[in-house]
């Protein structure tokens, strides 16, 4: 067995994990903000869709790295251990990525359902935690080459 198809397949895995916790987070937060806002005869706000959205980018960055993996593998000269490293400390690092943002989007909604105020703060603290999984993903590209 190659050891960089098991790389390929923590890439893709880790991050797909860690975009289900953090969509999973966000989403009930999201719907237990939207029932305080009905609760209280308040709009609800709909951006909470994009909150609750936000963590399932990371698997796409998942497919992305695996996809670079095996491009690598092919390779005469690859070492299939760069592959595995890669794939697995790449995975991992996307799927936390996924995983805190969510937990930021939950806290988002729950500040947006109370105060209907700072959605553009909310999406740039997102936007923070999602650039350490572009980074990852651009990072894990330049090792493989």
């Amino acid at each position: 067995m190659n050891l960089a198809f098991i790389g390929m397949a923590a890439a893709l895995g880790l991050s797909a994990l860690g975009s289900a916790f953090g969509a999973g987070f966000a989403g009930m937060a999201s719907i237990g903000a939207w029932k305080k806002c009905y609760a209280a005869g308040k709009p609800a706000p709909f951006i909470m869709i994009a909150f609750s959205g936000a963590p399932l980018t990371q698997t796409i960055y998942g497919f992305l790295l695996m996809n670079f993996i095996k491009s690598a593998a092919a390779a005469e000269g690859f070492d299939p251990a760069l592959g595995l490293g890669v794939g697995i400390f790449g995975g991992l690092a996307i799927g936390l990525s996924a995983f805190f943002q969510g937990k930021c989007s939950a806290a988002a909604s729950d500040a947006l359902g109370a105060t209907g105020k700072g959605t553009a703060n909310y999406f740039i603290v997102i936007g923070i935690i999602e650039t350490v999984a572009l980074f990852t993903l651009v990072f894990g590209l330049l090792l493989l080459q």
